[in-house]
């Protein structure tokens, strides 16, 4: 439990960094998202899904990471 906290927290910290460090850019960013039709979207989001599984497929089942 106090993993899934931990990665829960650090998940906040780096969704919340852009937002700190180029607020204009993000505005700019997110009005692009808008625009985006959502079949885009959606493949998007599932690209990102499937680095984020693989990445934590190889950090739980390689020897890369003791």
């Amino acid at each position: 439990m106090k993993l899934l906290i931990t990665l829960i927290g650090l998940v906040f910290v780096l969704e919340g960094l852009p937002y700190v460090v180029s607020p204009e850019g993000m505005q700019r960013w997110l009005r692009q998202l808008v625009e985006m039709k959502p079949a885009q979207l959606r493949v998007i989001g599932g690209i990102a899904m499937a680095a984020g599984f693989f990445l934590c497929f190889i950090g739980q089942r390689s020897g890369l990471f003791p």
